[in-house]
């Protein structure tokens, strides 16, 4: 029997639509700058012609379910909201062809990547890792998953993120620079993708700030809604 000097972290999962198991999360990828109007909005266009995805990752341990408060996180005056299509691998997969991607979908879930912006602006402005920005406790916010079943590899669908009711950020899944089948092949080219990873493909344009007491809501068709309430700061 393995002994330990203190106790493993506990595995982080997610609730699954008409299932009692539950998803264990492995890792969670974040695509950057994937919806054209908020490559714009965020100062930096892309040339799909010309470029490739990029990525960052949080830690298993930044994930919330909705329907949590959250506290307003420590070092930032300036917290804000991403509303995000989230793809749940079910299978590993290394150098994967676009044609096979689907194979490694398991499903679907709605998903915020919370970001401390002023912190991330000022990483990305001197050039060093977004960590203190992206990577930080209960930063990644996730509906319960929906397996792929009949919705095959998603290519259009509606999504947006409401402000204590007010509209923020409309857009359409057919609006992603990369889709899916292309970020899980360029994806899978570094990392060998598995069972329990995450991947969050994007915000579109509309990303602002939020403050104690906001309530945070949005949709994805055919995948679900998330909500999230800002708490006071710790």
């Amino acid at each position: 029997m393995t002994h330990y000097t203190f106790a493993p972290a506990p595995v982080f999962s997610l609730p699954v639509e008409g299932q009692d198991a539950r998803f264990p999360v492995k890792r969670i990828f974040c695509v950057g700058r994937n919806y054209h109007a908020h490559a714009v909005e965020m100062g930096r266009p892309v040339d799909k012609s010309t470029m490739k995805p990029f990525y960052f990752l949080k830690d298993a341990s930044a994930l919330v379910e909705s329907g949590a408060t959250v506290p307003y996180p420590a070092g930032t005056s300036n917290y804000h909201f991403e509303m995000e299509l989230v793809v749940a691998i079910g299978a590993e997969g290394f150098r994967v062809k676009e044609s096979d991607a689907a194979s490694l979908i398991y499903g679907y879930a709605a998903g915020l990547d919370m970001t401390r912006r002023d912190l991330q602006l000022v990483a990305r402005d001197q050039g060093r890792p977004w960590d203190l920005g992206k990577n930080f406790e209960k930063s990644a916010v996730c509906t319960p998953i929906v397996p792929m079943g009949q919705l095959g590899v998603l290519q259009a669908g509606a999504i947006a993120l409401q402000v204590n009711g007010s509209p923020k950020q409309t857009a359409d899944l057919s609006q992603l620079i990369w889709n899916i089948p292309e970020l899980l092949a360029d994806l899978s080219q570094y990392y060998h993708l598995q069972p329990g990873d995450l991947i969050y493909t994007g915000t579109p344009e509309g990303v602002g700030a939020v403050v104690s007491g906001d309530l945070i809501t949005g949709q994805i068709e055919q995948v679900g809604a998330v909500q999230l309430t800002v708490g006071a700061a710790e």
